[in-house]
């Protein structure tokens, strides 16, 4: 691993996701300006790419409480069913992702209840325009990814401050507490996540979670393959996939077996059925992947269990990056698309 090469300090960054939960989780204990209980209708959240993913965590943990339906929208339409019984959080990092200040725009003016998480930017002067409460993002923390405590927590701290998620206080210390002992694990020079990062090795991973939190964290596992390794990975999630996805792995093997490799996270809350699902594809694709590698998540709670997958992913996605010499921060292409649709 060659020193220096994390120019963003990223490795670092994700060690100090406990601490950045457990600040998060103050953000928004004063907070004026929310809806009252019975004024809420619907929940809605705006984001899209590191910001955008506090959603699924939202809908993951919180939504199976709810007395209202939560919805997660990633793009530059606000959905129709928006009003003035909508709690809308609108969530950018910079404050100016396109699609989020276009979608945001929308749903205030369909009288929408705004919530702004922004560390600036258009959405923090919006948000004094619409005269908002406005949860302000630590400027510090260079990409999107590396902050998601920061857009993940406060949400769930308003929820529950309005009576939608009673408990959220204490589904958060345990996540703290799960993190701590994960980073002190992942921290030592010999740890699990640079283990399967070498066992991956030059393969692409394909990552399968069951239910919301599974499906939550295979895509946060997809994601941090893409941005940091700057690699090619997908996701699934169970059960969905056995009614489609793996009817695809019938021919290819010996193309398939050379390329992919399978990584099946595993939690407590997967629905039974699901855990007898994993075991059964897992059976399909032993012979058609280069390997099968199950993860375990620890902790006590759905939000801990979340999140402890959630760091694991990141500090593999992380040493594949230092393991092939690349620099896990800057993203170029990113920026490239961004600065060509701003020409």
């Amino acid at each position: 691993m060659e020193a220096g090469i994390d120019t963003l300090d990223m490795l670092g960054l994700a060690a100090s996701l406990p601490e950045q939960v457990a600040a998060a989780a103050g953000w928004a204990t004063n907070l004026e300006g929310l809806p009252e209980h019975e004024d809420i209708e619907n929940v809605l959240v705006l984001g899209m790419g590191g910001s955008g993913i506090a959603g699924d965590v939202l809908t993951a943990v919180a939504g199976p409480f709810m007395s209202v339906p939560a919805v997660v929208s990633k793009g530059y339409e606000c959905p129709s069913f928006v009003g003035d019984g909508t709690l809308c959080f609108a969530i950018s990092y910079s404050g100016n992702t396109e699609e989020v200040v276009e979608a945001a725009t929308q749903a205030a003016a369909s009288g929408a209840r705004m919530v702004v998480l922004a560390s600036g930017g258009q959405l923090a002067s919006r948000a004094a325009d619409w005269a908002c409460p406005w949860i302000a993002l630590p400027a510090d923390i260079p990409m999107p990814r590396a902050g998601i405590g920061a857009v993940s927590i406060p949400p769930l701290v308003v929820l529950e401050r309005v009576g939608l998620f009673p408990g959220a206080s204490g589904w958060i210390e345990q996540a703290v507490a799960q993190l701590q002992r994960r980073r002190d694990q992942l921290v030592k020079p010999q740890n699990p996540a640079l283990d399967l990062a070498r066992a991956i090795g030059r393969t692409l991973p394909i990552i399968y979670g069951g239910g919301d939190v599974g499906a939550t964290a295979a895509l946060r596992w997809r994601n941090q393959v893409n941005e940091n390794p700057k690699a090619p990975a997908f996701y699934g999630a169970y059960p969905e996939l056995c009614h489609n996805e793996v009817a695809g792995w019938g021919q290819h093997g010996d193309v398939t077996r050379q390329v992919f490799t399978l990584l099946q996270l595993r939690h407590d809350h997967e629905h039974p059925q699901v855990g007898r699902r994993v075991q059964l594809v897992q059976e399909v694709l032993d012979e058609v992947v280069s390997a099968v590698h199950e993860v375990h998540a620890e902790g006590e709670g759905a939000l801990a269990q979340l999140f402890d997958l959630i760091i694991l992913g990141d500090f593999v996605s992380l040493h594949m990056a230092l393991e092939a010499g690349i620099d896990p921060g800057p993203i170029p292409v990113l920026d490239e698309i961004k600065r060509r649709l701003d020409e």
